[in-house]
């Protein structure tokens, strides 16, 4: 890179800087502020410009080590990539304006200046840009299979008694989750009765109730007993009235009365016991 334009950046850092921050906050909208303090705002503005800077004497391992935790850092905060790949742009603007205002920038020195700080800046936004992609994809990835697992988990209540709480809407692709977790937590925990909690669950048509009679099929291939609770009164008029058969399998209006039932089923029960004064 330029000495000219290396010297100004390192001899002009901190107005730069301010300036930066200045900027880029007044054009911020209203996504980037909401999620952050003003402090937290301005330490990430910061640590942004030094990172931008440090590409100008840092080692290549370095600043590609720091780009990525940076990059990681922002997607965690919610900043969109139209902000960072904005902030790098305001960045070569402030310093090319203060440049000239300067009188660094001269006529003679213009073309061959504006080429060496493009070329510079290019690829530095490219890496910025392909970094920040990745970390994104990476991290919902990451957020979607953990939705994944906990859209249907399968929670132990009582020895060989087990829970699936189901909440939300059922599609297909959670179904096949639903009955993945269910064959293997009931293998897992050595269940001989499985309750399927439909409270949660707002609406209950024929796919839905397909999906969970297969279930509750494939839950009675490894030994163990199904029994579906949290049947509302509006689910099960729309149970009947779509004709849906679902006598192979005992119900319950609420969980409640499904563990009680499936302690019955084990043949314990849950009894009072008076405490002596």
């Amino acid at each position: 890179m330029n000495k000219l334009i290396f010297k100004f950046i390192e001899t002009h850092k901190l107005d730069i800087l301010d300036e930066w921050i200045r900027t880029t906050k007044e054009a911020a909208d209203d996504r980037v502020l909401r999620v952050v303090s003003d402090q937290v705002f301005n330490s990430t503005s910061r640590e942004f410009v030094d990172l931008v800077i440090s590409n100008l004497n840092g080692s290549k391992d370095d600043y590609n080590s720091r780009l990525n935790e940076f990059s990681e850092k922002v997607v965690r905060l919610g900043w969109p990539l139209t902000f960072v790949s904005r902030g790098l742009h305001t960045f070569g603007v402030i310093v090319l304006d203060r440049m000239e205002q300067s009188g660094v920038i001269t006529e003679e020195n213009q073309r061959n200046l504006f080429r060496e700080f493009s070329e510079w800046m290019q690829p530095m936004n490219n890496e910025i840009i392909d970094i920040y992609s990745a970390t994104w994809e990476k991290t919902v990835s990451l957020q979607k299979i953990a939705l994944q697992e906990l859209s249907a988990p399968l929670i132990p209540v009582f020895e060989r008694i087990t829970v699936m709480p189901l909440v939300g809407t059922i599609d297909t692709e959670r179904a096949k989750q639903i009955m993945e977790n269910l064959l293997k937590g009931a293998v897992k925990h050595r269940s001989e009765v499985v309750l399927i909690d439909i409270t949660g669950v707002p609406v209950v048509d024929t796919m839905v109730a397909h999906h969970i009679i297969q279930a509750a099929d494939a839950v009675r291939l490894i030994g163990a007993k199904c029994m579906l609770c949290g049947i509302r009164p509006e689910i099960a008029q729309t149970i009947v009235s779509l004709g849906i058969d679902l006598n192979q399998f005992t119900t319950k209006n609420s969980l409640q009365k499904g563990i009680e039932a499936a302690l019955e089923l084990t043949n314990r029960k849950i009894v009072n016991v008076e405490v002596a004064k």
